[in-house]
């Protein structure tokens, strides 16, 4: 029987897409009493600073205490967070990551509305939230050990560390916003695949550069993968849903799965020095704007997000459009492709932190 991928799709340090839509953020109304003088602070901080993204900061009623609702061009951010050097990057980071979102695609899109983003200070704040945020689905987005999830047209995120928390917007973020703008929902190994390409960045001057080849976990992942030979064939890997490899059971092969994703945008975008990038974004072009080949079963699904994403379809939909925009020869592209991974993390070294669950590069 088919399965969702809704509730088996969730993996240890980024959390995973959801599947609906809300008209906007709950619990983020700003009227209350005055805030303490502290947030004040804060608040006239923030604005005297002029930083390059930041429209406007004011007052959020969060219900956890003193909360602040940074506005952008294209995001609204309800934060309890009260560091000053997080809420300086947050806004240059979400306004960097939008235009790399659209750099995936042929043409970039505009959006007529802002992206919703909470970010809260503490787990406790966050997994408070959620249990109200979620409602039935609370539960499972609970068991998230540390990171984010995105869900009804939100990113909720947690503190756990400037860099780490960034990599998580980074990557929720994708999912809002190809959930969002795109007619058709990607595959996996698309959809994931791309979002590890933001959970590494360079900041300058109070915006961000997206850079994959810093992404050190998805990188010692994929070299701890290659040095075990538990690769996932090409023809596998494009039909492969988190769910069944989390259903296994095996850290190796979530591990696999996911550097390997990661490794397989890349490898369209910048192999043969770009020759698929053209293809590539071609097919996410297609996907913007509901141009893929797909009957009407299978357009169904991908077009109504309320629509469970099952495994079958995942395994229909992922070799279609992969024999459609890349080719069809698949022993060759499996060989450039292992080829290319390898030379991703030649040379370079790791070890592992946190049982396991982390790398660092030597």
């Amino acid at each position: 029987m088919a399965r969702s991928l809704l509730s088996a799709a969730i993996i240890g340090v980024l959390g995973l897409a959801g599947c609906s839509r809300s008209d906007g953020p709950r619990m983020a109304s700003t009227a209350g009493g005055p805030t303490v003088p502290s947030q004040t602070s804060l608040v006239e901080r923030l604005q005297s600073e002029h930083l390059p993204a930041l429209l406007s900061v004011e007052p959020w009623g969060s219900g956890f205490g003193p909360g602040l609702k940074l506005t952008t061009d294209h995001y609204e951010i309800f934060t309890t967070v009260q560091q000053p050097l997080m809420l300086r990057r947050i806004p240059g980071f979400v306004e960097s990551a939008y235009r790399g979102y659209n750099d995936q695609l042929a043409e970039p899109v505009e959006t007529g509305y802002k992206f919703t983003v909470y970010l809260f200070a503490d787990r406790r704040q966050w997994e408070e939230f959620t249990r109200d945020f979620a409602g039935e689905q609370a539960p499972v987005f609970c068991k998230i050990q540390t990171g984010a999830y995105y869900l009804n047209g939100a990113c909720v995120v947690y503190d756990i560390g400037a860099v780490r928390t960034l990599a998580a917007v980074g990557h929720e973020g994708w999912h809002q916003f190809n959930s969002r703008l795109f007619k058709y929902r990607l595959p996996s190994w698309l959809d994931e695949g791309v979002a590890m390409l933001f959970e590494a960045s360079v900041y300058e001057q109070g915006l961000f550069r997206f850079d994959p080849s810093l992404n050190i976990q998805r990188l010692g992942a994929l070299k701890k993968t290659l040095a075990t030979s538990k690769l996932i064939p090409l023809h596998e890997l494009i039909v492969t849903s988190p769910g069944e490899v989390l259903a296994s059971d095996q850290t190796e092969t979530v591990m696999a799965f996911y550097s390997q994703s990661y490794a397989l945008v890349r490898f369209l975008r910048e192999s043969r020095y770009g020759m698929r990038l053209n293809a590539y974004r071609k097919l996410m072009q297609d996907g913007l704007w509901g141009f893929w080949p797909l009957d009407a079963s299978i357009g169904a699904v991908a077009e109504n997000r309320n629509v469970p994403r099952t495994i079958s379809w995942n395994r229909t939909v992922g070799r279609l459009l992969f024999d459609r925009y890349v080719g069809t020869d698949m022993e060759q592209l499996d060989a450039e492709y292992q080829a290319f991974c390898r030379r991703l993390v030649g040379g370079m070294a790791f070890i592992e932190i946190e049982d396991g669950d982390r790398f660092a590069a030597k």
